[in-house]
């Protein structure tokens, strides 16, 4: 009997993983025809990125974030496990986008000197 319950708790256990994560994922989406297919929260178009840099480089934390885009601290806190998944990749895409502005810096001097 012993062994039938937990067996039955481990399902429950699996069943609740699962709707989590599903839940999880369900708030980050990838649209080629929004941000340009960036990772973002999902009904925003604020990105991964965005929320990323402001925590990680900024050092603001997930409540001033979530409370000057008027979100939920789950999606901040979303957004941060989901950088911290895709680390490399999105730190590379914030690399070259660093190297563009330089490059367009050098090229198309200021107006404003």
């Amino acid at each position: 009997m012993a062994n039938f319950i937990g067996k039955i708790i481990i399902c429950i256990l699996k069943i609740n993983f699962i709707v989590m994560v599903n839940t999880l994922d369900s708030r980050i989406v990838v649209d080629e025809n929004i941000t340009s297919g960036k990772a973002r929260i999902a009904d925003t178009r604020i990105t991964v990125k965005a929320i990323a840099i402001r925590h990680e480089l900024l050092g603001h934390s997930a409540e001033e974030i979530a409370s000057d885009y008027g979100l939920s601290l789950a999606d901040i806190y979303t957004a941060l496990a989901y950088y911290y998944t895709y680390k490399g990749e999105i730190e590379a895409s914030i690399k070259e986008e660093e190297v563009l502005v330089q490059k367009l810096k050098k090229e198309i001097p200021s107006k404003l000197k």
